[in-house]
C-alpha cells in the first residue's frame, strides 16, 4: 500500500510542477502591465515630466528642434543612449543613419514628436522593444528600453516619381 500511495505522491508532484511552469507563464497584457508600473516608478524616482502616447511609449521631448518631423517612411540619422532602468547602457551611437520602419516600435512612435535638432527621451514597453526576446546578453527578456535620442537630420524619399 506504501508502494502505491509514493507512486500517487511523485505522479502528484509531477504534474504540480508541470502546472506551475505554466502558471507562471505571463500574458502580454500582464507584461504590459508590468512594464507600465516600471516606467511610472521610473518617472517617479526621476522626477521626469512625460507624456504617454497612444501606443504605450511615454516621451520627454527635452529639446523640440525646427522644421518639419520625420515619419515612419523618413531615413533618420541621430545620436542616442539606450539604457535598461537599472541605468546599465547596452548601446550607443554617435551618428546611426537608417529608415525608422526598419528600427523598433517605440522608435517609430517616438521620434516622430521631435524635428531635426531635437532631443527626446523615450520610454518604451517592452512589447515595443525587443519583447520576449533577447537580443543580447546585455538586454534582458521583457526589457522597459530608456533611450535618449538626438535627430541629426532626415530624408523622407518621394513616392510615386
Amino acid at each position: 500500500m506504501k508502494k502505491y500511495f509514493l507512486l500517487l505522491s511523485l505522479i502528484i508532484i509531477a504534474i504540480s510542477s508541470c502546472t506551475k511552469s505554466d502558471s507562471t507563464a505571463v500574458s502580454a497584457a500582464q507584461q504590459a502591465a508590468i512594464d507600465n508600473s516600471l516606467i511610472q516608478s521610473y518617472i517617479k524616482a526621476n522626477n521626469i515630466t512625460a507624456t504617454e502616447d497612444a501606443s504605450g511609449v511615454y516621451y520627454s521631448i527635452i529639446t523640440a528642434g525646427t522644421g518639419a518631423n520625420p515619419t515612419v517612411s523618413s531615413t533618420v540619422t541621430v545620436s542616442y543612449t539606450g539604457k535598461l532602468l537599472n541605468g546599465t547602457v547596452f548601446d550607443s551611437s554617435p551618428a546611426l543613419t537608417a529608415p525608422l520602419s526598419g528600427l523598433i516600435l517605440g522608435w517609430q512612435y517616438g521620434l516622430p514628436y521631435i524635428n531635426t535638432g531635437g532631443t527626446i527621451l523615450l520610454l518604451i514597453p517592452s512589447a515595443l522593444g525587443y519583447g520576449t526576446t533577447s537580443p543580447s546578453a546585455s538586454i534582458p527578456a521583457n526589457s522597459v528600453l530608456v533611450f535618449t535620442i538626438t535627430l541629426t537630420s532626415f530624408t523622407t524619399s518621394s513616392t510615386g516619381k
